[in-house]
C-alpha cells in the first residue's frame, strides 16, 4: 500500500485515524468528507501537504466516490451518521449516509479491485443487561435498538453480501465507545466536560447505571491499521479495551478531575429504546494480530481528555451554542 482513501476524515475517530497514519506510516492519505456539522476542516491542520489531500464530497456520490477510489489501494471507511439521538429526531440521513454511501463505496471498490476496510460498531449487537458477565464476540446476533445501529448493521451486511458475492477483498471491524481530542460536542464525554468548563451541572439520562467499553481513539487508530496490514479478507474484527463504565462513574470522574464534587449532577427522562451494556471481546484481534490498547488505565486516558478541552476552547466553542439549543429544543 502507498495511497490509501479516508471516508469521514474530518470527523472525530477519522481525523485521528488520518493523524496516526501520518505520524505512524509513510502512506499518502486522501481525506473523502462531506463537512457535515460533525465534520470540522481544523482537525486536519498542519498535516504535510505532500502525503495528504483534501476532497469535499458525498460518499453516496458515485461521480466523485469512483475516480478517488480507482486512485488508491485501500479505502478506510469511517463516513457515518452516528449520533443515536439525532437518528430519533431525524433518521432519513443516517439511511442515506450508512447504507447508501455504503453502497457506493463497495460498488467503487469492487469495480476497481480496491482494498475496502468497513468501520462499525458494537452497538449493531443490541445491549447486554447490567448482569451478564458476557461480552460481545464476531459471532454475536446482530439485533440493533435505535435507527443508528440498525443502520450500521445493515451496512455490515452489505459488505458481507459484496464479500461473498462479488469477491470484495473487505475486513470490517466494530468498535466500542471513543472518547479523545477532537471529539464534538453532542458526544457524551465532550459535552460533559464542556459543560463543567462552563459551569453547567452535567445531565445523566435516566438513573445513569448505563455501562459502556471506552476506548481511546488512538488505541481504535492503532487496531484499524493492524487489520489493515494484516487481518484477513472476509473477517470482521471487534476492537476494545475492557474500559467499562457506567455513566454515572463518567462524570462523577470528571467532576472530581475538573474540582467539583462527585455529586454535582442531575437525572432527567431516559431516552427512548437507551441500551443498557456494552461490552467488548477483542481477544481475536489481540490473538491474531497480537495488537494491544495503549490507553489502558481508563482513569489517565480521561484525565488527558479534560486537559484537551481546557487547551483547546477554540475549536470546540464554536460547535457548544448550537449543541446545546438543538438538546433544549428536544427537551434535553
Amino acid at each position: 500500500m502507498q495511497r490509501i482513501l479516508v471516508t469521514g476524515g474530518a470527523g472525530f475517530i477519522g481525523c485521528n485515524f488520518v493523524h496516526y497514519i501520518m505520524e505512524h506510516t509513510g502512506l499518502h492519505v486522501t481525506v473523502l468528507d462531506k463537512l457535515t456539522y460533525a465534520g470540522n476542516l481544523e482537525s486536519l491542520s498542519g498535516l504535510p501537504s505532500q502525503r495528504f489531500d483534501f476532497v469535499h464530497g458525498d460518499i453516496c456520490d458515485a461521480t466523485v466516490v469512483d475516480p478517488l477510489t480507482a486512485a488508491v489501494d485501500a479505502v478506510v471507511h469511517f463516513a457515518a451518521e452516528s449520533h443515536n439521538d439525532n437518528s430519533l429526531q431525524e433518521p432519513r440521513p443516517f439511511v442515506d449516509t450508512n447504507l447508501l454511501g455504503t453502497f457506493t463505496l463497495i460498488e467503487a471498490a469492487r469495480k476497481h479491485g480496491t482494498r475496502f476496510h468497513h468501520i462499525s460498531t458494537d452497538e449493531v449487537y443490541g445491549d447486554l443487561a447490567l448482569n451478564d458477565p458476557g461480552r460481545f464476540t464476531e459471532d454475536s446476533v446482530y439485533r440493533p435498538t435505535s435507527p443508528y445501529s440498525a443502520t450500521k448493521a445493515g451496512s455490515d451486511m452489505l459488505v458481507r453480501a459484496w464479500v461473498r458475492s462479488f469477491g470484495l477483498k473487505a475486513t470490517i471491524s466494530n468498535c466500542s465507545n471513543n472518547y479523545g481530542p477532537y471529539q464534538h460536542v453532542e458526544k457524551f464525554i465532550p459535552r460533559q466536560i464542556t459543560n463543567i468548563l462552563d459551569g453547567m451541572r452535567p445531565r445523566l439520562y435516566g438513573n445513569g447505571r448505563n455501562v459502556r467499553d471506552w476506548i481511546h481513539v488512538e488505541d481504535h487508530s492503532s487496531a484499524v491499521l493492524a487489520i489493515l496490514e494484516g487481518g484477513r479478507l472476509g473477517e470482521t474484527y471487534l476492537i476494545g479495551a475492557d474500559g467499562e463504565r457506567s455513566n454515572r462513574e463518567v462524570v462523577e470522574k470528571l467532576l472530581a478531575l475538573t474540582g467539583q464534587s462527585p455529586e454535582a449532577y442531575d437525572l432527567v427522562g431516559d431516552r427512548p429504546g437507551h441500551d443498557l451494556r456494552y461490552a467488548i471481546d477483542s481477544s481475536k484481534l489481540r490473538r491474531e494480530l497480537g495488537w494491544a490498547p495503549r490507553y489502558s488505565d481508563f482513569d489517565a486516558g480521561l484525565a488527558a481528555a479534560v486537559q484537551w478541552y481546557r487547551s483547546n476552547e477554540q475549536w470546540w466553542r464554536p460547535q457548544k451554542a448550537a449543541t446545546e439549543s438543538k438538546y433544549a429544543g428536544q427537551g434535553h
